[in-house]
């Protein structure tokens, strides 16, 4: 998958407890299986929420902060021109 695979997998309710229900489709393309930890993400400004994996989001995570220095030294180098 590509980073243009955005797809509309159908729609879940939001039950009286807040609980919703991921359609099947998304959870098998997306590997969700039961017992999964998924974050909830989004903004309340633009009214949006979304889930991700807690091993996506760890490794999100790891990918930022393993690049930190380099990130800093570019910052660093260009403060300078």
């Amino acid at each position: 998958m590509g980073p243009h695979d955005k797809k509309l997998y159908g729609t879940a309710t939001v039950g009286t407890k807040g609980q919703v229900v991921i359609p099947s489709d998304a959870r098998e393309a997306i590997g969700i299986k039961p017992g999964d930890r998924l974050y909830v993400v989004g903004s309340s400004s633009k009214k949006y929420v979304g889930f991700i994996k807690e091993e996506q989001l760890r490794q999100l995570i790891e990918h930022i902060t393993d690049n930190v220095e380099s990130y800093k030294a570019v910052l660093d180098q260009n403060e300078g021109k």
